[in-house]
């Protein structure tokens, strides 16, 4: 096939789903044109019809969804002409897809050997031996340890992380000629993902393959992709390369995208993130003329609901940027900025007396091996040491963090810290009271409501029969806030006040909800037993990056207007470089190192946490990066190395001491320590990883 002959050509398509209430238009004339090897980007946020568009491309909308206008044409062929059977052959082979959600593409009663090996037996006809030696080579390939034992396990055995790469081996065991990657690396760790990303474009080089990304992360859109379509209820509404787009956006909608990110420069005192204002249209109620017209600051009544407003190109000299704005020469880009209340409070950066304090606290797990040879040997029982000797303390109105690749011990400590575990060793005292051999049940209700969690997934938290105001209101009596009806209504009004919900949400459902309000219910129900500190474990990591950034300012609102202590557990270095006072890295149970927000992110660096910034996908195209991936998957806790947990791993592993010996404590200054065999003066000459524009 001609290298200048598109791969993929969608010219004004229309997709729409059919309800009892009628047609409900998802996707609205949207054309695109794919190469062989060229990676297009498709942004945007939640029910804007990414995934949509994909599924359209695959012919895969269920029996109630259908193209009801314009073409998709692959390799010269319509898609819409294609019968059942050849649609089933291009499936796999030549067009493969990454779905969000690895569960929902693994069968859970099927091994995974039998799920791979069936791709390529069945697309090209190989023996069973054959293929299954290809899946080994793919899974190594997608850094996966002992493939042969990965093989024999169910998917329910397998971590989220873990899900997600079988699904990416799966797509690529054919060699496709296009891949569709619906957020493929959302349940990944920042050094998982840099690995897979580096790895998907190698594949695309190797073989030529062109990848379409459907993701909100535009961070990683600017690491991937060649160009980027920005898509807005069922429309795109800027186009154009990577360049044109993040260095010039020309429509509202992308300009409110990128004030949503933060960015290593952003400041949250100074400049706080400022989240796009209201919600994305449902399909059927769509304004007229410009659909992002309600929640745009420029919008001009007269001009831009008069009409449908066609994509025009932009500035007449840029090739192929397109925008759908009939003001965009007539804003004043750059210069206008979204205004953004600095609370009085946020000023002062004075911390209060200590809540938490912990000292060498461990977690172990016992695991039996209930052979013979261990009963024979009288070693049938091994420790999983999840935590490792923590130390550390958190203060009144501070937001500490904690960071690290999945397995590294974040949410054990959350677990014992609530109380759901007791610590098998050390001590942690909160609020003057040693609470870390006390479990849940131990605990006073004072105790309970003084400590409370937000968690990652709300939908797993909020009892779908159970109203808004019925799950609010129950903390507020069980932990004797107040008793009296009236004033528990009252309560329940004046906390959705604070998460900036309508107070009529109340007598709503959790699936009335979108995502993002979910979360705000969430975070409601933990400040309900007025709280001395919150524990947020990956509270933002499933959002839009537009409700993230509401999420993220509200947490730090309601902090400044409690004076309450935030334990902020995450995987996501921007939001932490934004959001926290101090962070602490952890690696296999074990601190590597801690210290001030500006000291993590400054030389000296311990070699995890430089790795570890290397990883974070950053939407500036002037920021540059120093390009660390890191080599093989985090060891086994239940076999973890000797000496420094991370030597296995280290790209400046120094030699025998790394494999015998635990590192020393090194102090650069009195808050920071890095545990590392290197000579503080050696780590001390480290380059910046990140590095701003000047």
């Amino acid at each position: 096939m001609d290298a200048e002959t598109p791969l993929l050509e969608i010219e004004d398509l229309c997709l729409s789903y059919y309800t009892r209430a009628g047609e409900i238009p998802a996707v609205i004339d949207f054309s695109l044109s794919l190469k062989a090897g060229e990676s297009v980007g498709l942004v945007g946020e939640s029910g804007c019809g990414k995934s949509t568009v994909a599924m359209g491309i695959m012919r895969y909308m269920g029996n109630n969804g259908d193209i009801v206008g314009g073409s998709i044409r692959f390799k010269g062929r319509d898609m819409a002409s294609l019968s059942t059977k050849e649609l089933r052959q291009l499936r796999g082979s030549e067009i493969a897809m990454v779905y969000q959600e690895p569960m929902a593409a693994l069968n859970p009663s099927l091994k995974i050997e039998t799920q791979l090996i069936e791709v390529p037996m069945c697309h090209e006809g190989i023996s069973a031996s054959e293929a299954r030696k290809r899946a080994i080579e793919i899974l190594e390939d997608v850094r996966l340890p002992d493939a042969e034992m990965m093989l024999k396990k169910y998917p329910h055995q397998l971590s989220g992380g873990q899900q997600q790469r079988v699904v990416i081996a799966m797509a690529l065991l054919s060699s496709p000629a296009l891949l569709l990657l619906d957020e493929p690396t959302t349940a990944l760790d920042v050094t998982v993902e840099a690995g897979i990303v580096e790895l998907i474009a190698d594949l695309s080089k190797k073989y030529g393959t062109a990848l379409l990304y459907i993701s909100h992360n535009l961070g990683l859109i600017l690491e991937v992709c060649d160009r980027v379509c920005v898509m807005y209820s069922g429309e795109v509404i800027e186009e154009g390369s990577i360049k044109e787009v993040f260095d010039k956006p020309r429509h509202p909608y992308t300009h409110g995208l990128f004030d949503c990110i933060p960015l290593p420069s952003a400041d949250k005192n100074a400049r706080p993130l400022v989240p796009i204002r209201g919600q994305l249209p449902l399909p059927h109620e769509r304004p007229k003329g410009c659909n992002f017209g309600p929640r745009c600051d420029h919008f001009e009544a007269g001009l831009c609901d008069a009409k449908n407003i066609p994509l025009e190109p932009i500035d007449a000299g840029a090739s192929g940027h397109q925008g759908r704005c009939v003001r965009w020469r007539d804003v004043r880009w750059g210069e206008e900025k979204p205004e953004a209340t600095v609370p009085a409070a946020a000023a002062s950066d004075e911390r209060g007396e200590e809540v938490l304090h912990v000292e060498n606290m461990q977690k172990y797990y016992p695991v039996h091996d209930r052979s013979i040879g261990a009963f024979i040997s009288r070693k049938g029982v091994r420790y999983v040491k999840a935590n490792e000797t923590l130390t550390f303390s958190a203060r009144r109105q501070e937001t500490v963090a904690i960071v690290g690749e999945s397995g590294c011990g974040k949410s054990t400590f959350a677990k014992v810290l609530m109380g759901l575990e007791t610590a098998t060793d050390g001590k942690i005292r909160f609020n003057g009271h040693e609470i870390g051999n006390q479990s849940v049940h131990d605990r006073t209700p004072s105790q309970l409501g003084s400590l409370q969690m937000v968690f990652q997934n709300p939908n797993d938290t909020l009892n779908p029969s159970i109203s808004v105001g019925g799950h609010i209101a129950r903390v507020i009596r069980k932990f004797g806030v107040e008793s009296d009806p009236d004033k528990v209504q009252e309560r329940v009004y004046k906390l959705l006040d604070l998460v900036k919900l309508p107070r009529d949400f109340a007598t709503r459902r959790p699936r009335q909800l979108s995502g993002g309000q979910k979360q705000r219910v969430g975070i409601a129900r933990a400040f309900a037993g007025n709280p001395a500190m919150v524990v947020a474990d990956e509270p933002v990591s499933a959002l839009d990056v537009s409700v993230q950034a509401a999420v993220t300012e509200l947490l730090m609102d309601i902090q400044r207007e409690h004076g309450t202590t935030l334990l902020f557990i995450s995987h996501d270095l921007s939001v932490v470089r934004y959001l926290a006072d101090r962070i602490i890295v952890m690696y296999l149970g074990q601190i590597m190192e801690s210290g001030t927000t500006d000291e993590i992110f400054s030389p000296p660096y311990h070699p995890y946490t430089e790795a570890l910034l290397s990883a974070i996908p950053i939407a500036d195209p002037h920021v540059t990066k120093r390009h660390i991936v890191l080599e093989g998957a985090l060891p086994s806790v239940l076999d973890p190395p000797k000496g420094c947990p991370f030597n296995t791993r280290c790209p400046k592993k120094l030699g025998d001491i790394c494999e015998r010996e635990m590192p020393p404590v090194q102090k650069p200054t009195e808050g920071h320590g890095i545990a590392c065999h290197i000579p503080l003066e050696e780590l001390r000459k480290a380059e910046a990883v990140i590095k701003a524009a000047s």
